[in-house]
C-alpha cells in the first residue's frame, strides 16, 4: 500500500520511519527501516483495522504515535532501544485530533478539537504532567518553545488569518500575543468588515445533534440578502472552523449568507462522530444532514425556500452533485460542485491507485463488491432530477476525482436535456487553488448564484 504520511528520516539519519495499509482499508501500520535497507519491520500494530500515525521525537530514539481505533484516540511512545510502547493519554473523554513533538526540545504539542475549535495542551512524555493553555479567542496551535517561557504558535479566526505569533502559555490572549509577521498592518481590510464565524447548531432526520459555522450579511456594514449558500467541506475526513476563508468572505460581500456545515464523518468532534459515516457510506445519512441543516435555515428566518444554492470541492463537490439531484427546488435551487465525484465506479477505476483503499473504506468494499451501494449513491443516476440550475467546475489535471466524472456526467446530462454550464482550468488538479484563477471562480460562483437565487430564473 502507499505510504501517507511521507516516509520520515530520524535526526541521527539512521533510521526512516514509515507506514503501510495493507491489512484492511480502514487500518495503517507503523514500519522501520534502516537507512540501508536492512531491518525492515513492523512496529506499530493495534489491529487491521485501527490506523497509526508516528513521527520521531527529535532524539531520533523516540516515536510518538497516535492509534485511531475503537471510540477514541491513544497517543503513546515507542522506544527504540526496547522497542517497548509506553501510553501517555488513553482517556475516552479526551478528543484528541493529533500530536506532535516539537523539533527541537520541549514538551509533546497535543491538540484537542471542542465543537471544532483547536484547544492544545503541554504534555511532558517523561513525568506524564500536562499543561493547558487557557481558553482564549480563535484557534491557537503551539509549534515550538521560544525561550524565556515563551512560545511560537499560529493564531487564526474568521475575521484574523493564520498568523505566526509569540505568545506565553500562561496568557495566550490575543492582546498578549505579538505577531512575528506583521500581517494586521500588511492589509487594508480590518477585521470588523469580515464576517464572523458563528456556530449554528440543528438536529439531523436521526435525531443526531449537528454544528456548522454561519456566516450572516447582517454582521457586515451596508449588507443586502442575495440568498443562502451552503458550501460543503471535503474530506469527507476533514472540517470546517472558525479559520479566514477568503471564498466566504466573498460571498457575504457579495450579499450571501454562508453555511458551512460539519455533517457527520467530519473530523472535529470525536471518533465516535467521525466514524459514523461509514454506517451508511457516502450517499447516506451525512447527506440528510446537509438538507437539515438547510431547512433548521429556513425555520430561523436565515434562509428562504427556492433561494438557497450548494458549493464545495472534492466530497464538497460530491455533496453539491446530491443536493442537487435529491432534493427539491424549494431546498435547493442551483449547485456548483467543484471536482466533485458523479459516478463512483468510474471514479475508483480512474482516480489514484492509492486513493481506493479510502473509497472501500467510506463504502464498505470495492465497486465488485458492493456494486448496488456504488450505484445507489452515484449522483449520476439521478441526473433526470434536476430542477434547478447547475454548474460544474472541474481542474483538467486533477488525479484524484478525474475530469472522467465529468465527461460520464455531462453525456448523461445531454441524453436527458438537462441544462449546465462548465467551466474548466486547464492548468489546475484536484481544487483550484491558483490566484487568478480564483479570482475567476469565485467571481463566477457569486454571478451565477445571484442570477438564480434572486432573479429566480
Amino acid at each position: 500500500g502507499g505510504s501517507y504520511p511521507p516516509p520520515q528520516l530520524n535526526s541521527l539519519g539512521d533510521y526512516v520511519l514509515y507506514h503501510r495499509k495493507e491489512e484492511h482499508p480502514s487500518g495503517s501500520q507503523a514500519w522501520l527501516v534502516g537507512i540501508e535497507g536492512d531491518g525492515d519491520r513492523e512496529i506499530l500494530n493495534f489491529g487491521a483495522q485501527a490506523k497509526v500515525s508516528a513521527s520521531w521525537f527529535p532524539d531520533g530514539r523516540r516515536i510518538l504515535f497516535v492509534v485511531e481505533g475503537g471510540s477514541h484516540r491513544r497517543l503513546g511512545v515507542w522506544k527504540l532501544e526496547d522497542e517497548s510502547v509506553s501510553w501517555l493519554l488513553e482517556d475516552p473523554a479526551r478528543n484528541v485530533e493529533y500530536a506532535f513533538a516539537p523539533p527541537f526540545v520541549g514538551p509533546v504539542v497535543v491538540i484537542e478539537m471542542e465543537r471544532a475549535r483547536v484547544r492544545a495542551t503541554l504534555l511532558h512524555p517523561e513525568s506524564g504532567g500536562e499543561d493547558s493553555l487557557p481558553e482564549a479567542p480563535g484557534n491557537l496551535v503551539p509549534l515550538a518553545p521560544a525561550g524565556s517561557g515563551e512560545w511560537i504558535g499560529l493564531r487564526y479566526d474568521a475575521r484574523h488569518p493564520v498568523d505566526l505569533v509569540r505568545f506565553d502559555p500562561l496568557d495566550p490572549t490575543s492582546e498578549a500575543s505579538t505577531s512575528l509577521t506583521g500581517l494586521q498592518q500588511r492589509t487594508p481590510i480590518e477585521p470588523e468588515e469580515l464576517a464572523p464565524a458563528e456556530e449554528f447548531t440543528w438536529e439531523s432526520v436521526d435525531g443526531l445533534e449537528v454544528r456548522g459555522w454561519l456566516y450572516q450579511t447582517g454582521s457586515t456594514q451596508g449588507s443586502r440578502n442575495a440568498g443562502t449558500i451552503i458550501l460543503v467541506h471535503g474530506g469527507p475526513t476533514s472540517h470546517s472552523e472558525d479559520r479566514f476563508n477568503a471564498e466566504v468572505q466573498y460571498f457575504v460581500s457579495r450579499g450571501f449568507n454562508v453555511l458551512s456545515p460539519n455533517y457527520r464523518g467530519s473530523t472535529g468532534f470525536g471518533l465516535a462522530f467521525q466514524e459514523s459515516i461509514k454506517e451508511d457510506g457516502w450517499g447516506g445519512r451525512e447527506q440528510e444532514d446537509i438538507r437539515a441543516s438547510i431547512e433548521a435555515l429556513i425555520e430561523n428566518g436565515i434562509a428562504e425556500p427556492g433561494r438557497v444554492g450548494v458549493t464545495g470541492t472534492s466530497y464538497g463537490g460530491y455533496s453539491a452533485w446530491w443536493a442537487i439531484t435529491h432534493y427539491p427546488p424549494e431546498t435547493v435551487a442551483a449547485s456548483a460542485p467543484i471536482c466533485g465525484m458523479t459516478d463512483l465506479v468510474v471514479d475508483y477505476d480512474e482516480t489514484r491507485p492509492d486513493l481506493r483503499s479510502y473509497s472501500e473504506e467510506m463504502m464498505g468494499g470495492a465497486p465488485d463488491e458492493v456494486p448496488e451501494r456504488y450505484r445507489e449513491r452515484s449522483p449520476i443516476h439521478y441526473v433526470q432530477n434536476i430542477r434547478g440550475r447547475l454548474l460544474i467546475i472541474q481542474g483538467l489535471k486533477d488525479p484524484n476525482v478525474t475530469s472522467d466524472n465529468v465527461d460520464a456526467v455531462v453525456e448523461e446530462l445531454e441524453r436527458h436535456k438537462i441544462p449546465y454550464e462548465l467551466l474548466t482550468f486547464e492548468d489546475e488538479g484536484h481544487g483550484i487553488a491558483r490566484p487568478k484563477n480564483l479570482e475567476t471562480l469565485y467571481k463566477r460562483l457569486a454571478d451565477f448564484f445571484t442570477k438564480t437565487l434572486t432573479d429566480k430564473g
